[in-house]
Parts: structure tokens; C-alpha cells; sequence
């Protein structure tokens, strides 16, 4: 018996013997555990097989437990105990006591848009909750939502798998800024006087910036390279710069209306047509039904899309 193999093991028999230590009557527990009474017979001759003991003897109307069952029962319960609850599952996640760490794949951009209103929401509801936002290149975007690394993806990203999960937040759309003191801000809201104008250029596409890039093309279509003052991999450097030179840069609305108030920037149309972006929340099928996931999708969708609609 030390020797005995997991697979001679049946949890439905076992679960008839700890009925029967309970019990003492062989008809009573055929009838609870769903069962007819030869049926429940056999399975006790076979498990009197497997452990080299009668387990139970008569005595008058009820069955009695030899030594052995005794010294069984402790293990025995244990056993379905923990059959039981691996059945039922882990437990309910609750976001007032849990100390999950919850990851968020952003760009530069995104970091400066959502971190802000979904720490500040954690905070209030959900303190033992962390944050931990992983900076992002597009080409990373599938493996590392399934490997695990990140638990969603936050931003525009048109290329991503088709089988991740995706869900749209809203759409975004761009407007140029120019510094306070620039001596030329009414001309630039003309088309002629906004092309004549020094440009900071985001070349963003190669940097998890993806979804940018048909504004990057148009704008550096119309722009003459004369004045193209700058070309930079980033908006939020492009706007800093802008605020410190003669220099217009053309952002995403959202980073626009976060950054002109503190860099002492002026937003205004861009008078060049350029296309909107969707903005969504991506993550995999493997922690589609998790429901600490749900419920960080749940708080996103709740901050961000119903906001903008």
C-alpha cells in the first residue's frame, strides 16, 4: 500500500468511504451518494482490495470501522477536503483587500494620459493595489500581453494580433500648440501662415507610436523641408521644445490639453486635415475571464470611455 499509485485512487469511491465512516449503513449511503446499494457493495469490496483491509465490519444493523479505517479517516478527509476546494476555485477577488500587482503597457504618451486617473482611482478604492506601467514598442505588444509581462494595453495600436482581446475607449484626435509669447500665433491658424511657420516634426511610428503615423506622413507632406526645424521620436519632447522656441508641433488632443496650461503653450487647430485615432484597451485570452482583470478593465472602461463620450 505505501507504494500505491495516485492513479488507483477514485475521489467518487473515496468520497462513498467517508460517507459510509460517517453513516454506518451501506443502504443510507447508497442513497446519498446517488447510488444502489450493490453498487455501493462492489465498491467497497474493491477498495477492502486495494487497502489489504475489510474497513468496515457488521455489527448487528451497522457497519463499524476496523483499525485501519480510523487510522485512515484524517487523510481521508483531508484529501476530499482539498478535492473540494480546488473544484470550487480560487477566491473571489477583492479589489478593497487584494495586493495585486496589476501592469500597464504605455508609450510615453499614454503614460502621461492614464497613469495619473487610474492611480489616483486605485488609491481611493483600492489602496493595497500597485501599478507597475512597462514602457512599450509596438512590435512588443502581442508577446508581452501573453507572456504575462503586462496585464493590458492602453493606447491606439492598428497592428496588433487580430485574436487579442481589444476594447475601444474612444478616439482622439490632434491639435497644434505654439508658446504664449510667440509673436505669430494669429497667422498660424491659417493654412498659408501655419505652413510658414518653424516645424517640430514627431517621427513617433518606430516607438510604440504606430498609429500616428498617417498624421506624420500628411504633416511632412505639407510642410516644406525648409521649415522643418526639428524631427524628434517623441510628443512629449516636441512639446517642451515648442514651448521654449518659435517652434509649432502638432500632438495628440489629450497630451495637448495635459501639457499647454503647464508649459505655457496656446492649442489651436491644426488647419492641415488629419485623421482621428481609435484609443482602446487591449489584453490576451488567457486572462480574459481572471477576475481581478475584469475588474482593472472594468475601472479603465469606466475612466476613459464613458468620459469621452
Amino acid at each position: 500500500m505505501s507504494t500505491m499509485a495516485y492513479t488507483d485512487f477514485d475521489l467518487t469511491e473515496l468520497h462513498l468511504l467517508a460517507t459510509l465512516l460517517h453513516e454506518r449503513s451501506l443502504t443510507r449511503t447508497a442513497e446519498l451518494v446517488g447510488t444502489t446499494q450493490p453498487a455501493a457493495s462492489k465498491v467497497l469490496r474493491r477498495l477492502r482490495e486495494r487497502f489489504s483491509d475489510p474497513l468496515f465490519v457488521r455489527e448487528g444493523p451497522a457497519m463499524q470501522p476496523t483499525s485501519r479505517m480510523l487510522e485512515l479517516a484524517p487523510r481521508l478527509q483531508a484529501l476530499l477536503a482539498a478535492a473540494d476546494n480546488l473544484h470550487r476555485g480560487v477566491a473571489t477577488f477583492d479589489p478593497a483587500r487584494s495586493e495585486r500587482l496589476f501592469g500597464l503597457l504605455l508609450t510615453d504618451v499614454g503614460m502621461i494620459h492614464f497613469l495619473p486617473p487610474v492611480v489616483g482611482r486605485i488609491a481611493a478604492i483600492a489602496p493595497g493595489i500597485g501599478i507597475r506601467a512597462v514602457p512599450l514598442q509596438a512590435h512588443q505588444l502581442e508577446a508581452r500581453l501573453q507572456a504575462g509581462d503586462a496585464d493590458l494595453a492602453l493606447g491606439a495600436f492598428p497592428g496588433a494580433a487580430r485574436h487579442l482581446r481589444r476594447q475601444r475607449l474612444y478616439f482622439d484626435g490632434y491639435l497644434s500648440v505654439a508658446r504664449k509669447s510667440h509673436k505669430r500665433l494669429a497667422r498660424m491658424r491659417t493654412r498659408g501662415g501655419f505652413l510658414a511657420e518653424p516645424h517640430i516634426l514627431v517621427t513617433a511610428s518606430e516607438t510604440g507610436h504606430a498609429a500616428h503615423r498617417a498624421e506624420q506622413i500628411a504633416l511632412a507632406g505639407e510642410v516644406p523641408s525648409a521649415n522643418v526645424l526639428l524631427r524628434v521620436p517623441s510628443f512629449v519632447a516636441a512639446a517642451i521644445v515648442a514651448a521654449e522656441t518659435d517652434g509649432v508641433a502638432t500632438l495628440p488632443a489629450n497630451l495637448v490639453r495635459r501639457l499647454a496650461g503647464p508649459l505655457g503653450l496656446v492649442a489651436f487647430d491644426c488647419p492641415i486635415s488629419l485623421p482621428r485615432i481609435e484609443i482602446a484597451q487591449y489584453w490576451h485570452e488567457r486572462y480574459h475571464r481572471d477576475e481581478g482583470h475584469c475588474w482593472l478593465r472594468s475601472l479603465t472602461f469606466d475612466l476613459f470611455a464613458r468620459k469621452s463620450r
